[in-house]
């Protein structure tokens, strides 16, 4: 099997779709001739570009967007690419008023459509902030964030073939980091189900993106004082898999969600809230959230350090949370 990158192996997922099925058409800035941003369509064009079905598009999110839309409408299966988080903002519209339009419709009109988007703090400096509650709150729509290039492959690969509007979310740490083996055979991973990458018995911590990668190395280091954490990755942000999270939860009794968004607001809030109405009673510690502060992503790399969670953080929070002491009832 070759050993990919997430990027690689989301491009190798992408090409199968594409000559599996011929409603299957890209679009997107710059993913023509320059291989889309940070390379994220490299050989696409190469391979594809003479058939008509790789749209270079100018500048425009909205236009975009809306041409995917209605492009999915009329029964196409288009994956279109709007560069950085905060640039999907521009493209609120269409998701707002048409995301549910399969569940508004019974099912008669839908719209099968992929939309691509880069986050997250990385040596590419900027950009990194991550909307995702905000697409979350849609209903309908369905919120992916693979953390390694076997999952990347097999989670962009189902968002193509769902009948609904997906956003595919790829940390920009990841997608040229660690390299993995990919099957070249043809495997889905399924959206809304989460997989356990570390089994631990005193803790779980909950996370996606990098903080996965994050969490797994604070994991390796509370191993060292006797703590074994069970790490979750959620790969997908909406729908969340409450199953495993609560099975997970029950057995280690203890519960550190970690992420990137904003504390506020953040999908780790309804984590919390899911725990507390399955898990409540399982639960010996309160459940803690390790997230940024309600403020700007700041562009100082000292500052930006401070601002979001590091393998320190967890540790120090996964700490306290083991350590937790009830206080004595006044009863």
């Amino acid at each position: 099997m070759p050993r990919l990158t997430m990027v690689e192996a989301i491009v190798q997922g992408l090409s199968e779709e594409f000559d599996r099925d011929p409603d299957v058409f890209f679009m997107g800035q710059d993913i023509g001739p320059l291989g889309g941003p940070l390379q994220s369509f490299k050989g696409i064009w190469e391979r594809y570009g003479h058939t008509g079905r790789v749209i270079d598009a100018p500048i425009s999110e909205e236009v975009i967007t809306a041409a995917c839309f209605g492009a999915a409408l009329r029964g196409k299966r288009p994956v279109f690419e709007l560069m950085f988080s905060e640039f999907t903002t521009l493209a609120m519209g269409p998701f707002a008023s048409d995301a549910g339009i399969y569940y508004k419709t019974d099912g008669i009109l839908r719209a099968p459509l992929v939309m691509r988007t880069k986050f997250g703090v990385s040596p590419h400096r900027g950009h990194q902030e991550d909307f995702t509650s905000l697409f979350s709150h849609l209903p309908g729509l369905k919120v992916v964030m693979p953390t390694t290039p076997f999952d990347a492959k097999g989670l962009i690969k189902s968002a193509v073939r769902d009948d609904n509007p997906v956003i595919f979310c790829e940390h920009m740490s990841l997608m040229h980091g660690r390299r993995e083996e990919v099957p070249d055979a043809d495997y889905l991973v399924p959206i809304g189900k989460a997989d356990i990458k570390r089994q631990g018995r005193d803790l779980t911590i909950i996370a996606a993106g990098l903080m996965v990668k994050r969490a797994l190395a604070a994991a390796d280091e509370l191993a060292k004082s006797g703590i074994e954490a069970e790490v979750v990755d959620l790969r997908s942000i909406l729908p969340l898999d409450a199953e495993l999270i609560v099975e997970s939860v029950s057995r280690t009794r203890r519960a550190l969600i970690v992420h990137e968004a904003w504390k506020t607001g953040g999908f780790g809030a309804e984590v919390a809230a899911i725990l507390s109405e399955h898990a409540f009673d399982r639960l010996i510690a309160p459940v803690m959230r390790l997230a940024p502060a309600h403020l700007p992503v700041p562009y100082s790399l000292t500052l930006e350090n401070a601002f979001i969670p590091g393998e320190a953080a967890i540790v120090d929070c996964a700490t306290k949370l083991v350590g937790f002491v009830p206080a004595p009832s006044k009863r």
